[in-house]
Parts: structure tokens; sequence; C-alpha cells
């Protein structure tokens, strides 16, 4: 009797988006869950974040808030993005890495990214396509030349 190794099994890609979902299960934010992996030319993780506050920093201390006065009311002047905290929790550094997020990436993670010499962002959702922030960003990624693919899952391939 022959075994024949398995035919269905998933992609990398499918593999790291997956990871990326869970972890952005850990988001305290109430609004946005966004989940980030950063793999190796091996196919090796060597990196996960999600976004929050900063490490330590109690989440009943800042607003959690979309809307209202930035510094008072809203989250945006303190959280940090998943692309960033992936990159801060990296094992090693992510040069020649591929990350991969839930949602594409803004412009101050761009810069990150770029600096860290990630080569590629595989991003899920694309729902901010046209706000400045994530113009900025493909403007960034072009001009460093990192590689940007949307990810479509094989669940929502077969569902068309």
């Amino acid at each position: 009797m022959t075994t024949e190794p398995r035919k269905d099994f998933i992609s990398w890609d499918e593999c790291f988006m997956r990871i990326a979902h869970v972890i952005a299960l850990r988001s305290k934010d109430p609004s946005t869950q966004v989940g980030a992996v950063i793999a190796d030319k091996d196919n090796v993780v060597i990196g996960l974040g999600y976004n929050g506050f900063p490490r330590g920093i109690d989440s009943d201390k800042l607003p959690w808030e979309r809307e209202g006065e930035k510094l008072s009311d809203t989250k945006y002047a303190y959280v940090c993005h998943a692309e960033e905290n992936a990159i801060y929790n990296s094992s090693k550094q992510p040069k020649n890495c591929k990350l991969y997020c839930s949602l594409f990436p803004c412009n101050e993670c761009a810069k990150t990214i770029v600096q860290n010499g990630i080569t590629e962002v595989v991003f899920e959702s694309d729902k901010y396509h046209d706000e400045d922030i994530f113009v900025a960003s493909r403007r960034i990624f072009d001009a460093a030349g990192v590689v940007c693919r949307q990810f479509v899952s094989e669940e929502t391939k077969n569902k068309e």
C-alpha cells in the first residue's frame, strides 16, 4: 500500500494570513482588530503583532474612540499598529522578509517597513485605499521597490 501526500494543503500565503487573523484577536480595540506576521525567506515566522497600546499601558488608561478630540477622545495618538508591533517583536532583523497583514499599512507603518528592509507586503483588506495616508503608503512602497500584493483566500475564491 502506497501513501500519497495530501494534495489539499494550504499555501504559505493562506497560512500566514490565517495566523494574522488569529493574532488580531489579541487586540483590545473595540472597532478594529488588525494582525501582522513577518516570515523570512524560508517561511519561518519571525514576528507577530496586533494593534494596541504600547506594552505595559493598561487598556483602560487611554481612549478607544474613533471620533472626537484627537488627544483626549480618540485612540489614534496612542495605538501601535500591528505592523509596527510585528517588527518590534521580531526574533531577528526582518531584512528581506515578507510582511502579511490583514489591513493595508498606513504611511507611518510603510516607513517603518521600508526602514527595516522588508521587501514584500501581502495584505488582505484595502478598505481605506483612497485615503491620503494610504496613497502615501503606496508612494513610499513604490519608491523603495517594496512589492505589494493583495491576498484573496481560497475560501473567498471558491465562493465566487
